[in-house]
C-alpha cells in the first residue's frame, strides 16, 4: 500500500505553488484561503519540511518545496489526462488558443472559417493578449508565440516574416509605385507594442535605407495598438511599417499596396503547449491545419519587393 499523505493537502499544495498565491488557490479550490493556509501546514506537518516562505501577501517555495513541486503537477496532469479520455467533451471538442490580438485579427480569423467547414465539431477559443500567458495556469492548450527564435526552437517556427511600408491603394499614384515622398504631406503610422521584449523595426531604419526628397521632415502618428494602426492604414489616414504576414492578404488583393524600400527583417511566429503525457486529437489536427495553412503562405508566390 502506497503510504501518502492527506491528498486534500497536496492538492493544496499543488495548486498554491503553481499560482505562488494562497488567494488564487482558494478561489481555484471554491474554499477560502484559511482552508488552504491550514492544509499546506497539514501537509508541511506531515512531511517534517517547511514548503513555502511566506512574506506578506506573497508565497515563495523553499527548496523541497521546489524540489516536490513539478512531480505533483505532472501528477495532477496525469490524473486530469486519464479522466479527460473516457470524460464527454463539454462545448464540443474544444482547444483554447492564445496568440496576439493582431495575429489572431489578420492572419487566423480570416482562415478559420475553413477549419470550421473540415472539422466543425472542434471549437476554437481564442485569447488575444500581447502578454506571455501561463499556459498551465490559464488552461490554454496552445499558443502562437511572436518573437525571436533560438536554434533549438526552429521547429516549432510555423511562419516568418519581414516589415515592409504600406499604404491604402487611393493614397497611391496608379501608374507608378508609390514612393515615400507621395506621403510627404501625411503623417506615418506607426504603433508601441505592449511586450517591452521586442522592439519593431522604427521608420528611422527604414527611411535610412530609402532615397527621399532633401528636406523632407516626416511626422509620426503614434498608436497604441497594432490593429489600431492596421485599420488606420486601411482608412487612408497614412503609411504604415508593417509585418508582410498580417497584410499579406491585403496586398494580394490590391486593397493595399507596397511603397518603394526594403524589407526589414522581422520575428517569427512559433507554437508552444503544454507539455503533457498526452495531446487531445482535437489539438493534433488543429496543429497539422495550422502547419498546412502556413506551408499555403510560404509556398504562395513572394510579394512584390521594390528596392
Amino acid at each position: 500500500m502506497r503510504k501518502l499523505p492527506p491528498l486534500n493537502s497536496v492538492r493544496a499544495f499543488e495548486s498554491a505553488a503553481r499560482h505562488q498565491s494562497f488567494t488564487a488557490a482558494a478561489a481555484e479550490l471554491c474554499v477560502t484561503v484559511t482552508a488552504v493556509s491550514h492544509q499546506v501546514r497539514q501537509l508541511e506537518s506531515c512531511i517534517g519540511h517547511k514548503l513555502f516562505e511566506r512574506t506578506g501577501r506573497n508565497v515563495e517555495l523553499t527548496p523541497v518545496g521546489r524540489t516536490i513541486y513539478p512531480f505533483l503537477r505532472d501528477g495532477f496532469d496525469q490524473i486530469a489526462h486519464a479522466f479527460s479520455i473516457i470524460s464527454a467533451p463539454k462545448d464540443g471538442d474544444a482547444i483554447q488558443l492564445s496568440t496576439t490580438r493582431a495575429f489572431a485579427e489578420r492572419w487566423l480569423m480570416p482562415r478559420l472559417a475553413r477549419f470550421n467547414q473540415l472539422y466543425p465539431n472542434i471549437v476554437v477559443h481564442i485569447h488575444g493578449s500581447e502578454k506571455a500567458v501561463d499556459l498551465r495556469c490559464e488552461s490554454i492548450d496552445l499558443a502562437i508565440r511572436y518573437g525571436p527564435v533560438e536554434d533549438c526552437d526552429r521547429g516549432s517556427v510555423i511562419l516568418e516574416d519581414f516589415y515592409i511600408a504600406v499604404a491604402d491603394q487611393s493614397l497611391c499614384p496608379a501608374d507608378r509605385c508609390a514612393t515615400i515622398d507621395d506621403f510627404r504631406n501625411r503623417p506615418l503610422l506607426a504603433y508601441k507594442w505592449k511586450n517591452q521584449d521586442l522592439e519593431a523595426p522604427a521608420w528611422s531604419a527604414w527611411l535610412a535605407r530609402v532615397n527621399y526628397r532633401q528636406g523632407t521632415d516626416f511626422r509620426i502618428s503614434w498608436y497604441s495598438e497594432e490593429t489600431l494602426a492596421l485599420h488606420a492604414a486601411e482608412r487612408g489616414l497614412g503609411p504604415l511599417l508593417c509585418s508582410d504576414v498580417l497584410i499579406e492578404d491585403e496586398i494580394r488583393s490590391g486593397r493595399m499596396r507596397q511603397i518603394e524600400g526594403p524589407r526589414m527583417p522581422g520575428f517569427a511566429y512559433r507554437l508552444v503547449e503544454v507539455s503533457s503525457p498526452g495531446r487531445k486529437q482535437s489539438l493534433a489536427i488543429f496543429i497539422d491545419w495550422l502547419r498546412q495553412e502556413a506551408d499555403l503562405c510560404r509556398g504562395m508566390p513572394a510579394l512584390s519587393v521594390v528596392k
